[in-house]
């Protein structure tokens, strides 16, 4: 079920009450994060923590990125200085050790004014701590130790010993970042995702160095420790959800910190912290379903971050340069600033631009250097100039996509559950290999896009299934956080191979989402495009926006929606509104566009504003091609046409692309034209029942649209290349409740 506003604001107070916060303004900052983290006046401190490595128990093999994902955006995009960032990571990172660079790093060192951000990466737990009776939240440092007897002390840094800390800094701007969580669900394995807590221990005690601390500070803090936190913290999921990391081609990270981190390269000056999050949101519910909703909260007096000074402008970027080769003509460079979904498809001779240092303007001259990738390893690529540059490479220079190359051949990766008996793993694992474009790996530690296993051994340890009504010997497919997805169980028995070849159809689909999402580009975009989603029924408003950031014209004023009333969660829309997207061109040119969308029920659609009316009520409507002149909007579904496009799927995600080219769609106009059925689709709304031929489609049109620069360019027509001056793709994502 979806989460309303007022269950939301329980779940965060029931958070901060979790972490022995006991007043704190939630979800009312207006202010910018980023406007903190890039003021530039102001000294700048960070402690980054992340432990992989732990000595006992399950290791995790995200938090090393996450301090990375970190420290590269505070270093590149906000102006930290490395000497001014301390990593604590593995078997440094002592409870000792962080306390001590708590006191003395950022305690010590701080000034009025100063801009200080602490994140932890790790395991957490929750203590029944006999001095509080609703009991004790700590991050578990790597020596926190597991307690096998009644009493044992545990070596954990306490939240309330965090807060204490962070209380006593002189600056109104700190920044606490938590990537764990404290609720267990069992076993630190869900789906494809490893949840970031230990156990509870009944009878566990924190250490007595802990305690004495904990002390000193309750005496010593000069704000007391019923008094705000002075900034704001941000954690990755509510008080009794679960946080979650996975791995990606190439490298493993929490889904909140890369989400976060990523948005926040893509944010400029006007970016707040609630608009930052909901897209945070966005990305990472996407993955793990309702069972992980970031959550922020504000200490100090939301005026407090009003007051603080814009920085001078700073593009939106998507990397940055890391080392300098050959006299400059090669070098490393970090990704950290592309979508997860994008990177973890993102080929071989994409090319990016550099950015001059004294961009005002987000243009690209002088004439900026040209980057192409020749490989990459994760997070980073290794890249060469193209052609000649006036500006020479420099490390720390910021990077900007120029041409997106996605792979033709991109398969779905379907993850065996480890609950599959190894005869049904074999059986299955041959199955999915007959399927054309899937492939099958081993649920766990490997990437997958979604999950195949039998449903009643994989949904066993969720008390909200009742297992009665799941036949036995059904097979469906899951989420990568182990959510059973619509439509896809099968009756009692089955067969591998015929469950196999049943999930064909879904498997099409599944790939054909996963090749659209590979089109994302709102922030790197260069075409001037906005569009806004609208309720018409049950009232009629504005719901939340979406616009290219990169466009080198600006977004008109006039029609922007104010950011005061967005929650930082992702937007949700009760069963039977009444929606419609209005869309703008403040390009010079013209363009075209259409809409791509999967229901909450999992199914496919598609959505074309023009067309014309059929003569005889047994002919099909036939499409035109639909051309938005510069400086003009279009409504999608068209006004004046037939039935409203309503809200009417069952509760969970939905999500809707809108994408933009300089061109016609002609390949994707003939799947469309061949899809119409009869009247009912009039007003727009197109069924797809071969979702996978649509998305091919509209990868060839925008592949066609970009092949003048990208043959100049000379990079192989043996994949789908896209030129950001060409395309756009706007992605809304919202639960239906």
């Amino acid at each position: 079920m979806g989460v309303n506003r007022r269950k939301l604001l329980q779940r965060a107070s029931g958070l901060l009450a979790a972490l022995g916060i006991s007043e704190t303004l939630l979800w009312r900052s207006s202010s910018s994060y980023y406007q903190a983290l890039a003021e530039p006046t102001a000294r700048k401190l960070a402690l980054l923590v992340g432990i992989n490595q732990y000595p006992d128990g399950t290791p995790l093999a995200g938090c090393a990125t996450d301090v990375d994902l970190q420290r590269e955006l505070l270093e590149n995009r906000f102006g930290f200085n490395k000497s001014d960032i301390v990593t604590l990571t593995d078997d440094r990172a002592t409870r000792a050790n962080i306390e001590e660079a708590l006191i003395d790093h950022l305690g010590k060192q701080t000034r009025s004014g100063d801009v200080v951000v602490f994140h932890f990466s790790g395991y957490g737990r929750r203590l029944n701590w006999a001095n509080s009776p609703e009991g004790a939240s700590s991050l578990v440092p790597v020596d926190g130790g597991v307690p096998n007897s009644d009493g044992q002390e545990v070596n954990d840094l306490l939240t309330e010993t965090l807060w204490l800390l962070l209380r006593s800094l002189p600056t109104s701007r700190a920044i606490a970042v938590l990537d764990t969580c404290f609720a267990y669900p069992g076993s630190n394995l869900q789906g494809n995702l490893r949840i970031r807590s230990r156990p509870s221990t009944p009878t566990a005690q924190p250490s007595r160095e802990e305690i004495a601390l904990l002390e000193k500070l309750k005496i010593t803090s000069k704000r007391g420790s019923q008094s705000p936190l002075p900034g704001i913290i941000i954690t990755a999921t509510g008080p009794e959800q679960l946080a979650a990391e996975t791995r990606w081609n190439g490298f493993g990270a929490g889904l909140f910190s890369y989400a976060l981190t990523q948005h926040l390269w893509e944010a400029t000056p006007a970016t707040t912290l609630k608009f930052s999050l909901q897209k945070t949101s966005c990305s990472v519910q996407q993955i793990t379903g309702e069972e992980q909703q970031p959550q922020v909260a504000q200490g100090q007096d939301p005026g407090t971050w009003n007051s603080i000074f814009i920085p001078p402008y700073q593009p939106g970027a998507d990397g940055a340069i890391a080392l300098v080769e050959e006299g400059g003509k090669t070098g490393q460079v970090w990704l950290g600033g592309l979508p997860a979904k994008v990177l973890d498809s993102y080929g071989e001779n994409s090319i990016f631009s550099v950015v001059s240092q004294n961009n005002k303007n987000n243009d690209l001259t002088p004439t900026p250097a040209l980057l192409q990738i020749r490989s990459r390893d994760g997070l980073r690529a290794k890249a060469q100039i193209v052609g000649k540059a006036e500006i020479p490479l420099q490390k720390g220079q910021l990077l900007q996509e120029s041409i997106r190359v996605i792979p033709r051949n991109l398969k779905l990766t379907v993850g065996l559950d480890p609950s599959l008996e190894r005869i049904e793993r074999v059986d299955a694992t041959s199955a999915f290999a007959s399927i054309p474009q899937v492939s099958a790996v081993v649920a766990g530690d490997t990437p997958a896009d979604c999950l195949f296993g039998p449903v009643r051994k994989a949904l066993g340890q969720n008390p909200k299934v009742a297992l009665a009504s799941i036949p036995k010997g059904s097979y469906a497919l899951f989420s990568p956080g182990k959510n059973l997805l619509r439509n896809t169980m099968g009756e009692g028995g089955e067969a591998i191979k015929s469950a196999a070849l049943r999930l064909v159809p879904k498997l099409q689909t599944l790939r054909a989402a996963k090749l659209i999402r590979t089109t994302a580009n709102e922030s790197s975009s260069r075409l001037g495009v906005r569009a806004t989603l609208e309720m018409l029924e049950p009232q009629k408003k504005g719901l939340i926006q979406a616009f290219t950031r990169r466009a080198p014209w600006a977004v008109p004023s006039k029609g922007v929606l104010s950011t005061e009333g967005v929650e930082g969660s992702i937007l949700s829309l009760p069963q039977g509104s009444r929606i419609r997207y209005q869309l703008l061109n403040y390009s010079k040119k013209p363009l075209y566009c259409l809409l791509f969308g999967l229901h909450s029920n999992g199914s496919t659609f598609a959505l074309y504003p023009f067309f014309h009316s059929p003569s005889d009520s047994s002919d099909r409507p036939q499409l035109e091609q639909n051309l938005i002149p510069p400086g003009t909007s279009l409504t999608i579904p068209k006004e004046g046409g037939g039935s409203p496009w309503s809200i009417n799927g069952p509760p969970g995600l939905a999500e809707a692309h809108i994408i933009c080219s300089t061109s016609p769609f002609t390949q994707t106009f003939m799947v469309l034209a061949g899809a119409m059925t009869s009247q009912r689709d009039m007003q727009g709304t197109i069924d797809l029942r071969d979702s996978l031929a649509f998305a091919g489609a509209v990868l060839r049109d925008l592949n066609e649209a970009s092949s003048s620069s990208v043959q100049s360019s000379g990079i192989s027509a043996d994949d789908w290349n896209l030129d950001v001056n060409h395309w756009a793709t706007l992605s809304f994502i919202y639960r239906v409740v």
